[in-house]
């Protein structure tokens, strides 16, 4: 069997599908870093003495 040569729309999906994954990627770090400032800036923990009272 001889090896079959990629189809120029293969390569174009393929990129494509690499983009939007590292867009994603991208926007999930964004977030987990905003989530990492805000938890050790103790932000929650002023809200929480907050409610106790």
């Amino acid at each position: 069997m001889a090896i079959k040569v990629e189809h120029e729309i293969h390569k174009r999906r393929f990129g494509r599908n690499l983009g939007v994954g590292l867009a994603l990627a991208m926007l999930i770090a964004v977030v987990f870093g905003l989530t990492v400032v805000k938890v050790t800036n103790g932000d929650f923990e002023a809200m929480r003495q907050e409610i106790e009272q």
